[in-house]
């Protein structure tokens, strides 16, 4: 008899963390969402670009800004400078 009031009472108190950790991260995500529009109406009011991914190339650093034949602005055929390159592919543009 006493192992199974030990038993409901550790589901009980298990079932209360659970329910405790749910509600702290539905507020975890509110706030984060929140924090994130912040950021965003930031980024679009002082008008910046997205984040610099590598520190190579001007292609690699900023993908969205880059024109499709920055990579092979010295010659048509040469191959790829820097190994960023192989990484990031080329912009597919708004067909």
């Amino acid at each position: 008899m006493i192992k199974s009031k030990i038993f409901f009472s550790f589901i009980a108190i298990e079932i209360i963390v659970i329910a405790f950790l749910y509600t702290d991260a539905n507020h975890t995500i509110a706030a984060r969402n929140a924090e994130v529009q912040s950021k965003r109406e930031l980024v679009r009011k002082l008008s910046l670009t997205d984040f610099a991914v590598f520190t190579e190339a001007r292609y690699t650093r900023h993908p969205s800004q880059a024109d499709t034949f920055s990579a092979f602005q010295d010659f048509p055929s040469s191959m790829d400078h820097f190994p960023a390159g192989s990484i990031v592919g080329p912009q597919r543009g708004n067909n």
